[in-house]
């Protein structure tokens, strides 16, 4: 089939690329010169493992295309993706100012029927206000062109977002149009082999799942860390509760491991958009309020531990932090906890020596650029030299299994914050060190 798809961010240059592999011809489109042509050159903007491999194969191919001509991409393309970013107002709200843009490009350009696909995350009623804004634009131009607009919501992970759009869980189409859903199961037929994996619904309630789905997840990390914190106050063992119900098939363990809070780019910008949303239609969502106050706490907890530990006055101490991004498996620091954590301790006077496989860049020239306090190291152990605590904030598989008698040689003093229970408190208490986590109380 053929199939333009307009923004190459996380979304889009995913979704083109996993599309192109299975065999279609697709357009990806950005209005960024720069980006558009060191795609051509094999340059990707993005962290994903697999991606950079699978965009070069495709585009050898030909059967992947980069372009900032959208009249070119719709002209030969039957089914045109929305991919662009829908980044968090000032009031919560999604800002829908780039999908609108493109709705409109879409009823300037267009010269036959085509199925606009709504990929980006976007609330309740966007696709009603993407079909008036092309209508708006053929009127201009006295054009009696037709067009469906469906809603196709994504659900990737980064770090496994190949892998999530070559074999996704679930297909979810809103449309009220059944030509439309015949073309979107003839798109996805390669992808899903289960018939019952491709949800089809109406719009309205499929814009609802992508932001319901964001939102349970969410919920289920700000729960298991306010259990952890309850765990901490009575005594209990938070990675002891969680074998505890986790084992039990109605809860399972997914999400449900203890943290410093959950960054990114989907997470909170979606829960917020869904409490905006909600409030726009005069409901108080109560439990979603509770799920982002106790998130935003949560990220001050391991910097309350070190307080705690050294005072409140930092200056003259020196912390080797392990990890920058929000998750493993990505370069993406939207909203991260190393940034508070980093911020926060900095701000009382220390210093920090950081590590991350591939967070550096995006540290040094957008979410920490103006912090002097930061010295980024090249590798783990380095960030340990002269450090008087390590603080682990990323659980990257590369600091799952440390050295740690290089660790307690490394540091002034054996001490470890982990900010995402990775290690055996046992074992590090009999080497000598003093170990903080999240849900336990230290005796």
């Amino acid at each position: 089939m053929k199939v333009a798809v307009v923004g190459t961010g996380y979304v889009g240059l995913v979704t083109g690329t996993c599309l192109a592999d299975y065999g279609n011809d697709v357009f990806c489109v950005d209005v960024m010169k720069d980006k558009i042509e060191n795609l051509k050159k094999g340059i990707i903007p993005i962290f994903e493992p697999g991606l950079e491999e699978m965009v070069l194969e495709n585009y050898n191919a030909g059967r992947l295309r980069f372009t900032t001509d959208i009249k070119e991409a719709l002209y030969k393309s039957d089914i045109c993706f929305i991919a662009v970013g829908t980044p968090m107002g000032e009031d919560g709200s999604a800002d829908l100012q780039y999908v609108l843009a493109v709705a409109k490009s879409i009823g300037k350009c267009m010269n036959h029927h085509t199925y606009v696909v709504d990929k980006s995350t976007v609330p309740v009623g966007t696709a009603k206000k993407v079909r008036e804004t092309i209508q708006a634009e053929l009127d201009e131009r006295k054009s009696d062109l037709t067009f469906d607009v469906i809603s196709n919501p994504e659900f990737l992970k980064e770090g496994t977002a190949v892998e999530d759009c070559s074999r996704p869980d679930r297909i979810v189409i809103g449309t009220d149009n059944k030509d439309a859903e015949k073309v979107m199961r003839e798109l996805y037929l390669p992808l899903v082999k289960d018939k019952e994996a491709f949800i089809c619904m109406d719009i309205a309630s499929a814009e609802m799942t992508k932001y319901t789905a964001n939102a349970m997840l969410a919920t289920k990390i700000s729960f298991m860390n306010e259990i952890s914190n309850i765990c901490e106050k009575v005594g209990a063992d938070v990675n002891k509760v969680r074998l505890g119900i986790g084992s039990d098939h109605r809860i399972g363990f997914s999400f449900i491991y203890p943290g410093c809070g959950y960054g990114g780019s989907c997470f909170p910008k979606d829960v917020q958009a869904l409490i905006k949303t909600s409030s726009d239609f005069g409901y108080e969502t109560r439990i979603l309020n509770a799920v982002e106050a106790v998130n935003a706490e949560q990220k001050m907890v391991i910097v309350n531990k070190i307080v705690e530990r050294f005072g409140e006055d930092l200056t003259g101490m020196t912390f080797g932090v392990w990890g920058l991004a929000f998750k493993p498996k990505t370069d993406d620091m939207r909203m991260a906890p190393a940034i508070t954590i980093i911020n926060e301790i900095t701000k009382r006077g220390a210093k920090v020596k950081a590590y991350d496989p591939k967070a550096e860049t995006e540290a040094r020239e957008c979410y920490l650029r103006d912090n002097d306090s930061v010295e980024y190291c090249e590798s783990k152990y380095s960030t340990l030299i002269d450090s008087d605590a390590m603080i682990l904030v990323t659980e990257w598989k590369e600091f799952r299994a440390p050295d740690f008698y290089e660790i307690r040689e490394r540091l002034k003093n054996p001490i470890i914050f982990d900010g995402r229970n990775q290690y055996d408190e046992e074992r590090l208490t009999e080497m000598g060190f003093e170990y903080y986590q999240i849900g336990v109380r230290r005796e």
